[in-house]
């Protein structure tokens, strides 16, 4: 089985108000010390594997580089971090190889560099198209620098790129939003992510609409059924242009659905490097822990105890587990999943989740056809709750990276 390799990057221009990820504002100057971190961490991950019980497989067929706003990079230290993936990683040919990059912030040295690099998927966080709706969250773009900035990915090569929406910003109204996703379908973009604003204690806008206070335009945020709105107009409108949902918050036209997430929805192997990065790698052999199926790293999200040695945690995933996280992360997809497949894969502890799969389908939160699982349109606007149903064994607490993807 082939591995995807995720680079956190943490640096940004600044701090968005909704954004509750590991990423900040530092000097440049910080950045090749932590390129270099990075390529030492890499260079000896199949020792950090192993002292683990984890097998790191050898073909990698996707790279994606989120954060923060990686393409602040200078164009040597991206040179430098692709160069250590390509020598300590068999890279195959075709491997999808994604950046995210922040719209006006693309300078032409780094839009050379990502080509020179091998870059050939972009996601860009656009969150809005309409210029007060960015404003009010932090965003330095405009509408016309995200037009520019595709016109200009495309020049150098790159096509195959991801547009960012979010439901729920402040000022959004049903004519905006409206808006946002005419000019996503005008842009021509293959892919589009939509995302309905999170409201907790890890973004300042988050703390602030728990306070029910008014900064960062917080008396401004449409209410949860607006924002559920706004999700299904999305859901109806990509769909009809030939731009259908294959997972809860992606949507691609044929062939461009991004195969780096596609492996933590389908629970394939990943290694992750960088600050709140984190790794899912199939146990090696007879393992440490005797009903061990694979094994999960965590990397500390402290950017000055990244620096700090011995900052990942590991934790191995049981095989109830496993049956668990293919439950609640396989019915994140669209196609959702096949129960022949698990049992196949886990055998009667898939039994062990009869109760609630006739649970969900009476609420008629899940819908079955045949021996394969789906969420039906009201499971997925209340999807952690139903996922949430699937986990019934707590050995250990586990990382829940898979409910908060940034793509």
């Amino acid at each position: 089985m082939s591995l995807g390799v995720y680079i956190s990057v943490p640096f940004c221009r600044t701090k968005c108000s909704y954004c509750n990820f590991a990423s900040g504002v530092f000097s440049a100057a910080q950045m090749g010390r932590y390129v270099e971190r990075l390529c030492a961490d890499m260079t000896a991950s199949r020792t950090l594997a192993a002292r683990h019980g984890a097998h790191v497989p050898g073909a990698v067929d996707s790279i994606y580089l989120g954060g923060g706003t990686p393409s602040l990079l200078p164009a040597d230290e991206l040179a430098k971090l692709f160069g250590t993936i390509r020598a300590e990683f068999h890279v195959m040919s075709e491997a999808e190889i994604t950046v995210e990059c922040a719209p006006g912030m693309i300078s032409d040295a780094a839009l050379e560099a990502l080509a020179a690099c091998g870059v050939n998927r972009v996601s860009l966080g656009v969150q809005s198209f309409i210029d007060q709706e960015a404003a009010s969250v932090g965003r330095l773009h405009t509408r016309e620098k995200i037009f520019n900035d595709i016109e200009r990915l495309r020049g150098a090569g790159i096509s195959n790129l991801n547009v960012d929406l979010i439901a729920g910003l402040p000022h959004q109204t049903e004519a905006s939003w409206q808006e946002s996703l005419a000019a996503a379908l005008a842009s021509g973009v293959p892919h589009v992510s939509v995302y309905m604003l999170e409201v907790d204690m890890d973004s300042r806008l988050g703390r602030e609409l728990i306070a029910g206070g008014t900064r960062y335009h917080a008396h401004s945020v449409p209410d949860e059924d607006l924002t559920a709105g706004f999700y299904e107009e999305a859901i109806a409108q990509l769909g009809a242009a030939g731009i259908p949902q294959y997972e809860i918050s992606n949507f691609a036209r044929s062939g461009f659905e991004s195969r780096h997430n596609l492996k933590y929805w389908q629970r394939q192997p990943y290694f992750g490097f960088g600050v709140d990065a984190h790794s899912m790698l199939p146990v090696a052999g007879p393992s440490p822990q005797p009903d061990a199926e694979s094994v999960r790293l965590v990397t500390t999200d402290s950017y000055d105890g990244f620096f700090i040695a011995a900052q990942t945690e590991a934790f191995p995933v049981s095989h109830s587990q496993a049956v668990e996280e293919s439950f609640f992360l396989g019915l994140r997809l669209n196609r959702g999943v096949s129960l022949d497949v698990l049992r196949s894969q886990f055998g009667n502890a898939v039994e062990d989740h009869a109760s609630t799969i006739q649970e969900m389908l009476n609420a008629g939160m899940l819908a079955r056809s045949g021996e394969t699982l789906r969420l039906t349109p009201q499971g997925r606007l209340l999807s952690n709750e139903v996922f949430e149903r699937f986990i019934i064994v707590d050995e250990k607490p586990q990382p829940e990276e898979e409910l908060k993807f940034q793509i």
